[in-house]
């Protein structure tokens, strides 16, 4: 089995990679530019991939350059469907990775994969549109699509609010500014996550679109709570007005339903697990 894996040095490609490979896939980096449709044609050419995940995109949500979103997340991800289409033996599952973000400010909760989409920035308006572009490929290529809800664990950047809140208390920091601490949201473990990507590879359904979700929701408070009890630090929160957004939605969750539908019921790592798995790389 050849998998080719867009992203693979971004945060979810480092831990896919190595899920994969467990699993027994020839892991194979996309080496080409995304914008560069000769390169990513002879790296195409040259995997002849048996499966592909397409992680590579621009998903900082305040990328100051609006333009680049639809560069690279709408028209490359039509460069490698095009690159993949004409394959002599097309992949046996092609999987795009787009975002919760595509539901936006929805008071829906938890959100089913029928709920209208609705996106409120750039990123997200990016990934819908290589959702819509996708659909030209389904009579030429078996495509699944994933949008994930929040996911974290080591190596996620530490402009997220989790690794920023775990590095304040690996720090043994006084005081940390946040937003607003009682909103609640999922905070997967990017372990589970990769796991969900393979196992659609084999059971996930051509043409079907799947939340990564559990459903599983905590606040900003309970994490801080969770820590403070796994290291015996206290830290005193400031509420940053700047981080705080308006109209914010008080809870927000995807359907796992089905995703398990597909795969079956899936076994989530506790969130005090994920936390425990990422403050002490950061203490060791």
């Amino acid at each position: 089995m050849r998998l080719l894996l867009t992203g693979a040095d971004g945060f979810t490609g480092v831990h896919l990679s190595q899920a994969a490979r467990q699993a027994g896939y020839a892991v194979f980096s996309l080496t080409a530019q995304l914008e560069n449709r000769q390169e990513l044609q002879a790296c195409v050419n040259e995997v002849q991939p048996s499966h592909v995940i397409h992680l590579a995109a621009i998903s900082h949500v305040t990328h100051d350059d609006n333009l680049a979103y639809y560069q690279t997340n709408l028209l490359g991800s039509l460069d490698l469907l095009e690159a993949l289409s004409t394959l002599a033996s097309p992949p046996q599952k092609v999987i795009l990775a787009s975002s919760a973000n595509v539901y936006g400010n929805t008071e829906q909760s938890p959100i089913l994969e029928s709920q209208p989409p609705a996106p409120v920035n750039h990123y997200a308006m990016s990934k819908l549109a290589m959702e819509l572009l996708a659909r030209n490929f389904d009579a030429r290529l078996p495509i699944v699509i994933t949008r994930p809800f929040n996911y974290t664990g080591l190596g996620h950047g530490a402009h997220f609010v989790i690794p920023k809140i775990v590095d304040h208390f690996a720090r043994k920091a006084d005081v940390i500014e946040l937003g607003n601490v009682d909103v609640y949201r999922e905070y997967n473990d990017v372990r589970d996550i990769s796991n969900l990507y393979l196992a659609l590879l084999t059971h996930g359904q051509a043409g079907k679109t799947y939340n990564l979700a559990s459903g599983r929701t905590h606040s900003l408070r309970q994490v801080i709570a969770q820590l403070e009890s796994m290291t015996g630090h206290s830290i005193r929160i400031e509420v940053n007005p700047q981080f705080v957004r308006s109209n914010e939605i008080v809870r927000l969750c995807g359907s796992s339903q089905c995703v398990e539908q597909a795969i079956g019921k899936i076994a989530w790592r506790p969130l005090e697990e994920t936390l425990q798995w990422m403050l002490r790389a950061k203490t060791e």
